[in-house]
């Protein structure tokens, strides 16, 4: 959520601070503001809306012309969207923009007030300026006024500064919400993200929890919360400006859609060894394997629904109980865990609120974490126990596909090796498994070109309908989970997804006359179930969308429009499946006209309650 871009160096800083906000579009935003050092003062331009709206307005009102500055995208939590809550904010001396929420704003705020201070705005982030404002104006030095304020301020929070008299200089903080510091030559930059600044350098510091950042143009200190100087390792990010780029296509969905066999291909073979998956990088081996007694699968959206696809495989095949939680409800729940227990933690960003403190309450409770993420050296990935990265490269469309997809690779390779480890499946079944696995990329390719056209047909079918149900059993149902997501973020079609079982119980009411209901029938061992509920819903009217293995013989009484994906091992099949279900959404999207990387209320990464 939200975007926090700073520079200082000897280009335009305007022209640098808008790029970098660009990088961090997929974030999600609806505002956008810098902060610019112009002849010794402090010059703001802010808007309601996207970037280009701020641009536009400066091309009326004038552009801050600069060398050092700050500018953010903002989520709005605290305050309706506007230009006056648009950040940056100010008190007499200090700018500042902030990602994350400041829990005790209201007290704050409430002494604030009672010191003089005068708010303009609704928003949480203008206390924060206000509160340093305040201590700068008493202790007049800048990292001791950031020390006193950040012991005040309560919840989660990355802190871009500019104090008007240290001009040509950005200071930078860190709780919770993430934040590094980009180093380039004669010039410095923060940002949330790398996108952000890959144009200008791949070389970066990660800010640790209540880090100081002080940059000019011949380089960047770094404090601790005791004003001692830390030492940081430079980073180097694996890829480059081509892989945040839409490289020809019209939508970032689609590319990363297009991009799944290789991030599969990235994700799954460096970790087989001999045929076999071989985990040792990431702290898991055998002996490790053999003393879980339960696992806990904790993620949001649609790392949620891989843990349900990994549910399913990993009972399936390592006779292991697995239980999926939505991260959000974990921990008021009091769940039942300790030694012995696994939780997983997947999470894209590595970085999202409430897996976050999820993955805490087990560490307290003494489980063991594992955490799956694509995200290097993000806070999730340092803190659990054990760690598989995902190699999905940069994910920039809010809706996620490749991220999703080699979550599921890492999970069947999870899975593949629990069984081995806990003698549910012999070697010969080890390498069968395997080997799929490794056949996946090709067959997901495949899929994208058989699909695609028949996807945008039956996009069309779905434009005017106000809602829809997606039905499965097993596998098939945590697909039309994560169907129907895709569906209602980027097309707004209301859409819900359906144990089919389940629809005799009460849901068979909403159907009415042409409704679209998307039926995926893939597994064969309940296949014929699926069939009766597919005719169910036939019956009272519904346009049936069914998707199934080339080798299944529909009758035409069954299904409006079929689309069948190639016959290959089914307990795989889900990494196929999603394929078509993906592009049905993105077509749908498209022809609705919708903004389909950065959909409306949707942030990519999630980093507040």
């Amino acid at each position: 959520m939200c975007g926090i871009v700073g520079y200082v160096g000897h280009r335009d800083c305007s022209d640098v601070l808008v790029k970098a906000l660009t990088g961090l579009e997929y974030r999600g935003y609806d505002s956008a503001g810098i902060a610019v050092f112009e002849n010794q003062k402090i010059s703001v331009a802010k808007s309601k809306g996207k970037l280009k709206d701020l641009v536009d307005k400066m091309k009326v009102e004038g552009r801050p012309k600069g060398f050092a500055g700050i500018g953010h995208t903002r989520w709005a939590t605290h305050g309706e969207p506007s230009d006056i809550n648009s950040h940056p904010h100010s008190g007499a001396k200090v700018t500042l923009v902030h990602n994350g929420i400041i829990e005790n704003y209201k007290e704050l705020k409430e002494f604030l007030q009672k010191q003089g201070r005068v708010f303009l705005s609704d928003t949480d982030t203008e206390v924060a300026a206000q509160l340093l404002d305040y201590y700068y104006s008493h202790i007049k030095e800048p990292v001791k006024a950031i020390i006193e304020t950040t012991q005040e301020l309560k919840g989660s929070y990355a802190l871009g500064i500019v104090f008007e008299d240290f001009p040509n200089r950005v200071f930078a903080v860190r709780r919770e919400s993430p934040l590094i510091v980009g180093v380039g030559k004669s010039e410095n930059f923060i940002a949330s993200d790398v996108p952000a600044i890959i144009e200008y350098t791949k070389d970066y510091y990660l800010l640790e929890q209540d880090e100081i950042a002080i940059l000019d143009e011949n380089g960047v200190r770094v404090f601790d919360n005791h004003y001692q100087p830390v030492v940081k390792e430079l980073k180097t990010a694996d890829w480059d400006v081509d892989a945040v780029g839409k490289c020809g296509y019209p939508h970032y969905m689609i590319k990363e859609i297009n991009e799944q066999p290789t991030a599969i291909k990235n994700t799954v073979t460096p970790r087989v060894k001999d045929g076999m998956p071989c985990l040792d990088e990431c702290n898991i081996n055998p002996e490790v394997l053999r003393k879980i007694k339960n696992i806990y699968i904790v993620a949001c959206g649609s790392a949620m629904h891989s843990g349900m696809v990994g549910k399913y495989v990993i009972e399936e095949i390592a006779r292991t109980a697995v239980t999926v939680d939505i991260a959000s409800e974990f921990r008021y729940r009091n769940p039942i865990i300790g030694k012995g227990d696994l939780i997983i933690i997947v999470s894209q960003s590595g970085e999202t609120a409430d897996s976050l403190a999820a993955m805490r309450l087990a560490k307290e409770k003494g489980a063991k974490t594992l955490a799956i993420v694509n995200a290097m050296g993000s806070t999730i990935a340092r803190e659990a126990d054990m760690l598989i990265y995902t190699h999905a490269g940069p994910e920039i469309s809010v809706a996620s596909t490749k991220a999703y997809m080699v979550q599921l690779s890492v999970m069947y390779l999870f899975a593949f090796e629990l069984a081995f480890a806990k003698g549910q499946i012999d070697e010969e079944k080890y390498k069968y498994y395997t080997a799929k696995l490794l056949e996946t990329p090709e067959m997901v390719e495949k899929v994208i070109a058989q699909t695609t056209e028949i996807s945008q047909k039956i996009s069309m079918k779905l434009l005017t309908a106000d809602s829809l149900l997606y039905i499965g059993r097993g596998l098939d149902y945590a697909l039309s989970m994560e169907g129907s997501l895709k569906l209602k973020e980027i097309s707004y079609i209301h859409s819900e997804s359906y144990a089919a079982g389940e629809l005799k119980h009460g849901t068979i009411s909403l159907i009415t006359k042409d409704m679209p209901v998307i039926a995926v029938a893939t597994q064969s061992a309940l296949y014929e179930k699926t069939v009766s509920n597919i005719k169910e819903v036939k019956a009272r009217g519904a346009k049936v969308i069914m998707i199934c293995q080339d080798g299944n013989d529909v009758p035409k009484d069954i299904a409006d429009y079929v689309l069948k994906i190639p016959t290959f091992e089914e307990i795989l099949l889900p990494m196929l499946v999603c394929v078509p279900l993906q592009l049905i959404a993105y077509y749908t999207s498209v022809q609705k006209g919708n903004d389909v990387d950065q959909p409306r209320n949707l942030a990519k990464s999630v980093t507040v309650e």
